[in-house]
């Protein structure tokens, strides 16, 4: 099939996810990115074969994915995620790399470079794939919604620190002094982001919001845009680009036009997620490897190992490093759940490893595998531990999560 009708099937297929999810939420949630893979995959070489894509398609997959982590790094709220939590946060992510590294070295019979590519996807946290969920249900506002933040945009941020310093093909001291460039300029960019803007800009936002000019809009464009020119200059992953520029876009919106930051966000998410993320997803959907899934055995027995591992390897720390003030099991239990779902960064971890021939097409479609389970199972289980303990420490309080009225999905 010629790119035109692939471009076709894919929006296709992206307006049918949420038709699916609708449907099924009434007795099953599930998330609408669960059907956009999983429908990739039936269109895909291994089933139907009715998608093949070329460079114009993987192009518009790729900026998906630099638009996912824009909008997960714009989350990140300075306020929230600082001090003890962050401390917390980030030792629980050392801790979690020490371990992962530590199993797949087990894993992989001591080859190094395999076990930082599986070692590093066992310790991402799929944070924009979580928010969205905790925003529905109401959860994100609180102080269990701040602690997620925090150890999800470790869960992030970390993984693509490792694969900036590890997977550049530089030596680690000089791929840490490229890193320590960019943080200088970053930060460099959040000192200019924190200045007062003039009144123009402010004045031109308001006049342009509700026009075909979308003056704002075009701004956040620009800094995600030269944040992702500014990581592939410095030889980074431009994934590192994009959470930076997800940050800075907050930082300025905040203070410039900070009764107009809502609005402007509604634009970008409406562009993310009603175009470029569904079309990342559906694409993933289309390159996994299901043959190699399903051949030979091992990375089925895999991708069960590898659930497990994300419960453990990630979950667990952050269950013990939990904040104090977070009491309780079943809070603790449900931040590690959530700290352990995963699946982008797991989706370009293991497209670096099967790029560079570091890990095997069985061994990425296992990881894969597994991270889409835990989207689908780890939310859901994390969900029900908290409405428990609200059922039986309230004698029914608030019956839990809600339905959202666009989707249907229950949370």
């Amino acid at each position: 099939m010629e790119y035109p009708g692939t471009l076709v099937l894919i929006m296709a297929l992206a307006v049918l996810a949420p038709l699916l999810g609708y449907a099924t939420g009434r007795w099953l949630p599930v998330p609408v990115v669960i059907f956009e893979i999983v429908l990739g995959i039936l269109v895909g070489p291994d089933v139907l074969g009715w998608a093949h894509h070329d460079q114009v398609i993987d192009t518009l997959s790729d900026l998906g994915l630099s638009m996912l982590i824009f909008l997960a790094g714009y989350e990140i709220r300075f306020a929230e995620v600082r001090g003890d939590t962050l401390r917390r946060a980030g030792g629980a992510w050392v801790l979690s790399f020490a371990a992962g590294l530590g199993v797949a070295l087990l894993l992989s019979g001591a080859d190094l470079a395999k076990s930082l590519v599986i070692g590093t996807a066992l310790t991402s946290t799929a944070l924009g794939a979580v928010l969205p969920i905790l925003r529905d249900s109401g959860r994100l506002e609180g102080r269990f919604g701040s602690v997620v933040m925090a150890f999800g945009s470790v869960g992030e941020f970390g993984p693509i620190i490792a694969m900036a310093l590890l997977f550049s093909g530089r030596s680690p001291g000089a791929a840490s002094a490229v890193l320590a460039v960019f943080a200088v300029v970053t930060a460099g960019a959040v000192f200019w982001a924190l200045r007062p803007r003039p009144p123009w800009f402010a004045h031109i936002v308001a006049v342009t919001l509700h026009s075909s000019g979308q003056f704002a809009v075009r701004f956040v464009m620009l800094l995600l845009a030269g944040m992702l020119g500014l990581a592939h200059v410095f030889g980074l992953d431009t994934l590192l680009g994009a959470f930076a520029a997800g940050m800075l876009t907050r930082l300025v919106l905040q203070g410039s036009v900070p009764e107009s930051g809502d609005a402007i966000l509604e634009r970008v998410e409406a562009m993310g997620f009603g175009f470029l993320v569904p079309f990342f997803y559906i694409v993933t959907g289309i390159d996994f490897d299901l043959a190699a899934l399903l051949d030979g055995g091992r990375p089925l027995v895999l991708l069960p190992v590898f659930l497990l591992l994300f419960l453990l390897v990630r979950g667990v720390p952050a269950y013990l490093l939990a904040p104090r003030d977070l009491t309780g099991r079943a809070p603790r239990a449900a931040l590690g759940l959530f700290s352990s779902t995963c699946l982008p960064l797991v989706v370009a971890i293991t497209a670096i490893g099967l790029d560079d021939e570091v890990i095997g097409a069985g061994e990425a479609a296992a990881l894969v595998a597994a991270a889409m389970v835990s989207v689908l199972v780890f939310p859901l289980l994390a969900f029900r531990l908290l409405r428990r303990e609200e059922d039986g420490g309230s004698g029914g309080g608030r019956a839990g999560p809600g339905r959202t009225a666009e989707s249907g999905e229950v949370w």
